[in-house]
């Protein structure tokens, strides 16, 4: 097995449920089971296998910048750094969903919210904190 072996199959299981929250986001299993728990979880543990077992002996760190290039040097640091963004941007996904449930933002404008933190996860979060501002349904 290799990075790139793994790297598709993260890929296919955090869009599987992307495309959960923008189909069935109102299904309380989607946004409250699946993409919160069950689905990050699974990402999650991939992280942990990845990272413990090719963390020690790597270069680099997190000290610099350049220090976080050669730690990401390495394939499967890589790929855990990359696991790691699927992970947490799905989990703020399924919060944006169940969050817009409560406060009655309509699903044609949590679409926009949730595509932009899929592709570029910090701006997808504004957009939809500037988006739940004009919906204060508690």
């Amino acid at each position: 097995m290799t990075p790139d072996t793994v790297f598709p199959f993260a890929n296919a299981l955090a869009l599987a449920g992307w495309i959960l929250l923008l189909v069935l986001p109102r299904h309380r299993w989607v946004a409250g089971v699946a993409c919160l728990w069950v689905i990050p979880g699974m990402l999650a543990a991939a992280y942990v296998v990845v990272l413990a077992t090719h963390i020690l002996g790597s270069p680099g760190g997190f000290s610099s910048l350049p220090a976080v290039a050669a730690l990401f040097a390495n394939p499967w640091l890589l790929l855990a750094g990359w696991i790691h963004y699927l992970a947490f941007d799905l989990f703020v996904g399924s919060w944006e969903a169940r969050d817009a449930q409560q406060r009655g933002v309509p699903h044609l404008v949590l679409i926009p919210c949730l595509a932009l933190t899929f592709l570029f996860g910090p701006a997808g979060w504004l957009l939809y904190g500037v988006a739940r501002s004009t919906f204060n349904r508690s």
